[in-house]
């Protein structure tokens, strides 16, 4: 049983080995290929990160904010203290995402 486990083991390695090919960059330049697929792909990129990951971002921090904000409000009429460091932080990030369509792709030069 032993033997077979490691014949059938060997086998299966060497069908990989096999049928294992390699990936050629054409020319042999890879950063040639990786600066092409990079502009072609660049504006599909800016659309779904304008569209799907920016906005969603928004809408997660915009929640956080205003939950931390009611929690301080209770924890100010429960102790009496306003703690403002954690809605600030959040606020601050919420602008920064707000904002960050209109430089970020400047920034990374799209």
């Amino acid at each position: 049983m032993k033997y077979k486990k490691i014949w059938m083991m060997t086998v299966t390695c060497a069908a990989v080995i096999a049928l294992a090919v390699p990936a050629f960059a054409e020319g042999a330049d890879v950063s040639a290929v990786i600066q092409d697929t990079w502009t072609a792909a660049a504006t599909q990129i800016k659309t779904v990160v304008n569209t799907v990951v920016f906005p969603a971002m928004d809408m997660i921090l915009a929640i956080a904010f205003f939950v931390k904000l009611g929690t301080c409000y209770f924890d100010y009429r429960k102790h009496g203290q306003m703690e403002w460091t954690p809605p600030v932080i959040l606020f601050v990030c919420l602008i920064f995402t707000l904002t960050a369509p209109q430089y970020i792709w400047r920034i990374l030069g799209i």
